[in-house]
């Protein structure tokens, strides 16, 4: 199994190229990288330098002998009655999976959108308008559960694929040649579910991960053992599943508090974390 790290928070204050320097070598296997930037027009891969700065990091990568593993599409992936950013937007997601492709990335994230009406069939419509760009780019998209906000009761509220049954009807209802599921462990408890559970109900479905930890009440993004979610069934529900795809993080918000002077430091105590973790996965695969 792969250690992979992703590159938002540090990318965002340091720039992609260090990024990808600092993540290769703190010792990760693979490399995720985020473009939740590109939600901005004024974003470096809306221009037209986008393919230059990919083979730029692609060549950093390269020289580390740490390939990209993943990639994450800008998001919201569109908006309710909102043609205007939807047209918009999904240009952008087109240019992810390009730029998913041009890193040799294998799965890209483009998270579902919640609708008002025939949320499924619209989330079908629009997975499938991807599909013919992740088939030429050679990348998988991977669906992701999501939750959403009650303005009224001002809490975290089960959203689109948040609970196992619904988000496997979705990705069974995909070409499993193009479509797979990212589970984000952090994300299950905030909906009242356990990452365990969601885990074992998913098994094979599952083809990448977002791994961090949170209270169950807030989305906080950090490392592993800082906050309340249940690592021993976490691991040990991997490892019953033989789940066959990476350990990504998506924890830098344990970046946040440190300075850029520390980032390497950092990097590299979230890949002896991810080492340990990995162990105790393999220790659990049931042996055949």
């Amino acid at each position: 199994m792969k250690l992979v790290n992703q590159t938002e928070r540090i990318g965002e204050r340091l720039g992609d190229k260090e990024a990808v320097r600092i993540i290769c070598e703190a010792g990760f296997d693979g490399i995720d990288f985020s473009m939740f930037r590109m939600k901005n027009d004024d974003d470096i891969l809306n221009s037209s330098e986008y393919k230059s700065h990919i083979k730029e990091l692609k060549k950093i990568a390269d020289s580390c002998g740490v390939p990209f593993e993943q990639a994450h599409s800008p998001f919201p992936s569109a908006k309710d009655g909102n043609c205007e950013y939807n047209e918009k937007i999904f240009e952008k997601l087109k240019r992810s999976l390009e730029i998913a492709g041009m890193l040799d990335a294998k799965i890209c994230v483009v998270h579902p959108v919640v609708f008002k009406e025939n949320q499924f069939e619209k989330n079908m419509e629009l997975y499938h308008s991807l599909e013919p760009y992740a088939a030429d780019y050679g990348v998988k998209i991977a669906l992701e559960n999501m939750w959403g906000w009650d303005d009224v009761q001002k809490k975290i509220v089960p959203n689109v694929c948040s609970v196992a049954e619904e988000f496997n009807r979705y990705v069974d209802e995909l070409n499993p040649a193009h479509f797979t599921a990212c589970l984000d462990l952090g994300h299950c408890g905030l909906v009242g579910e356990t990452a365990g559970g969601m885990i074992r109900q998913m098994g094979q479905r599952l083809g990448c991960l977002h791994i961090h930890d949170n209270d169950n009440f807030n989305d906080s993004h950090t490392l592993p053992y800082l906050d309340e979610m249940d690592w021993n069934d976490i691991l040990k529900a991997l490892g019953e599943i033989d789940y066959q795809g990476h350990f990504t993080y998506e924890a830098d918000n344990f970046l946040l508090k440190f300075p850029d002077d520390l980032m390497p430091a950092c990097e590299k105590f979230m890949h002896d974390v991810g080492r340990s973790m990995i162990e105790k996965i393999e220790s659990c695969r049931v042996k055949k």
